[in-house]
């Protein structure tokens, strides 16, 4: 067996039962790596482009990475890939917590799941061996209760687990997958997938351990990220507050999306982070060999709030509060339990509500529309109420729970232009026209709407308020990224050549990041693992001979395989493109009047495709860039 992982995948078809184990060779492994490598390669061979993402031939992949389990900070996640409900395209959602780590000790480095069950099942994956069961009995349960019934029947609590709520047996196309409850497969529908395939839960434990080329190495890096994290401001604060500080860190730099994006300042937002946390959180949680530990948990409150599901992140504070118009603590942290106990992402969940209610602020929808409840911005009350109803697809709900995109359509009257989302996403929690650099990664990421395709532009430009600490250092964060080629501080609200080559480069680095299932909250340039310390995890885990290069080109061979899958299933290149609204002035705050210009965006696309090795014009990657990634396999994909 090699270092650090098994070689093997599990195959289950749940229309049959049957289950196989395959075992690629060690220079697949070394290809494609694990998360988005493994689920872009086998979603593009083996996913037809006429097929309903919710029918019972999409196919539902769980994938870790050769690394994950090994005792280093931040790789203790796993990806979850399928087309995606939402967006009819490539779909992919990233988790931590445990339940990666599990499934490697279990024996295996992905499941992939075909097929559909004739009634609600589970599965129980234990040391290389698989049950369907039936789950008759946990169908129409929430999240938490589901997973404490499962560790009671196997008598097991550390069973990793990945569930689905009433969201995901309901279809909701921005449904998501709870893993080991607190941790969440929030993007791109995948818990919709899965409860299309009436697959209720999936259960693995592992009594194994796993084999390490070099396990003093390991360690010598661990410690030393454990002695130094608290040295650097990012993830101090992170062990302190979470990601919660980014809130209000976002509305001093006049880049928190507010009202649905139209403004970039929350006026009232008239409490602190640490009022917050004085009031609801009553302890701290982490992820896999992680001493960050950046996962709050809260409790109590106005709303009463069930600290099993932890505590709301900065993309649900923005989601449910500023973005609707809600100066609350309460309530944003509330609808966040409502969502992991139901099943839905926090991002697309609050942003389609900001859509409503900016589509009830102008007439386009009344009471008749929604069930008498009066959609006002800061209507905290009917937000709730709301994200029960899109649990359930009663009501108004049912028309939301199909996403911003489709409800536009539904609703009509010029409604789609209050629609904030790429290729049916909806928009995290970033503003484009603060940085121009998400607003290229929205456009052109393959998930739709995504924050995680690079680091933001302010690390880059020492001038963004908020990161004044290195106004006097230009080099503050670049000497992070040197090793990859990146050497210059870039404007943040520049689309020139050089931004371009920034993101380009930052993609592949953390395409890669996807296919080893690392956090982004660890490396460098922000936080505090050396870049080069990934060499060197690589080495010691594996004992392969490995370089940076490897690194860089296994992450641009998963976007890149992943842009294949798009076109093959309809992507043309006007989808890589931004709503209007982010063409217009922002309002608010000291970034008022900030916008992106369409042709120098549209000019900055076409650029991004040429330094991809792809069509200028289509987007297309081109015969020589696919064969110079290993990929002349995909090319009849793209020649049709």
């Amino acid at each position: 067996m090699p270092y650090g992982y098994n070689g093997k995948i599990l195959r289950i078809n749940l229309s049959t039962g049957a289950a196989i184990i395959e075992q690629p060779d060690d220079k697949f492994f070394r290809t494609y790596l694990g998360g988005r490598g493994i689920i872009s390669y086998y979603l593009t061979k083996e996913v037809e482009e006429d097929i309903d993402p919710l029918g019972e031939e999409n196919k539902l992949i769980i994938a870790a990475s050769v690394l994950t389990g090994a005792p280093i900070p931040g790789l203790g996640r796993h990806s979850v890939g399928a087309k995606s409900p939402l967006t009819e395209l490539y779909g992919e959602s990233e988790a931590g917590g445990f339940f990666g780590v599990e499934m490697k000790k279990a024996g295996f480095e992905a499941i992939i799941i075909e097929g559909k069950a004739a009634s609600p099942c589970y599965l129980f994956v234990k040391d290389g061996k698989v049950q369907i069961n039936s789950a008759e009995q946990l169908w129409g349960k929430e999240v938490a209760d589901v997973d404490e019934q499962l560790k009671l029947q196997h008598e097991d609590k550390k069973l990793g687990t990945m569930i689905i709520g009433k969201g995901g047996e309901n279809k909701v196309l921005f449904a998501g997958i709870a893993a080991d409850v607190t941790h969440y497969h929030g993007r791109a529908g995948m818990g919709a997938v899965m409860g299309s395939k009436n697959l209720k839960a999936i259960a693995v434990r592992g009594t194994g351990s796993l084999e390490f080329a070099n396990k003093a190495k390991l360690l010598e890096i661990s410690k030393w990220f454990a002695q130094n994290f608290k040295d650097n401001s990012d993830n101090y604060n992170q062990n302190r507050v979470g990601t919660s500080l980014y809130y209000f860190g976002a509305n001093e730099a006049g880049s928190l999306p507010t009202r649905n994006f139209k403004n970039g300042h929350f006026d009232e937002l008239n409490f602190t982070v640490d009022e917050m946390h004085e009031k609801l959180k009553v302890k701290t949680d982490g992820c896999f060999a992680c001493p960050v530990r950046c996962k709050q948990v809260f409790k109590g409150g106005e709303y009463n709030i069930d600290e099993r599901y932890g505590g709301p992140e900065y993309e649900t504070l923005g989601a449910f509060g500023s973005s609707c118009g809600v100066n609350s603590m309460d309530a944003p942290s509330k609808c966040h339990e409502l969502c992991n106990k139901f099943g839905l992402d926090t991002v697309s969940c609050g942003i389609t509500i900001a859509f409503a209610i900016e589509c009830y602020e102008n007439g386009l929808i009344s009471t008749d529309d929604t069930g008498g409840l009066q959609l006002n911005w800061g209507c905290e009350e009917e937000i709730i109420k709301l994200v029960e109803l899109i649990a359930n697809r009663e009501g108004f709900g049912d028309v939301l729970a199909q996403g911003s995109r489709q409800a536009a359509e539904i609703i009509g009257k010029g409604a789609e232009k209050f629609a904030m989302h790429v290729k049916g996403q909806e928009f995290p929690l970033a503003e484009p026209r603060a940085k121009f650099g998400v607003g290229l990664a929205f456009a052109v990421s393959p998930t739709g709407a995504d924050h995680l395709q690079h680091e933001h532009d302010g690390a880059f430009d020492p001038k963004l308020t908020g990161y004044s600490h290195a106004a006097d250092d230009p080099d503050y964060f670049m000497r992070g990224v040197f090793p990859i080629g990146l050497y210059k501080p870039v404007p943040s609200l520049s689309l020139g050549p050089e931004k371009v080559k920034l993101f380009t480069y930052l993609q592949h680095f953390w395409s890669m990041f996807m296919c080893i299932d690392l956090c982004i909250f660890i490396v460098q340039p922000v936080r505090t693992l050396k870049i080069t310390h990934l060499v060197e995890i690589v080495k010691a885990v594996t004992g392969w001979d490995y370089t940076m290069w490897e690194m860089m080109k296994t992450g641009e061979r998963a976007t890149t395989l992943a842009r294949v899958f798009n076109l093959k299933h309809g992507l043309l290149p006007k989808d890589d493109t931004l709503p209007d609204r982010m063409f217009e002035e922002l309002e608010g705050g000291v970034l008022s009047g900030n916008k992106l210009n369409k042709d120098e965006f549209e000019e900055a696309v076409r650029l991004y495709y040429e330094m991809m090795g792809w069509d200028k014009e289509t987007g297309i990657p081109t015969k020589g860039k696919l064969y110079e990634l290993d990929l002349g396999w995909a090319y009849s994909e793209v020649a049709r």
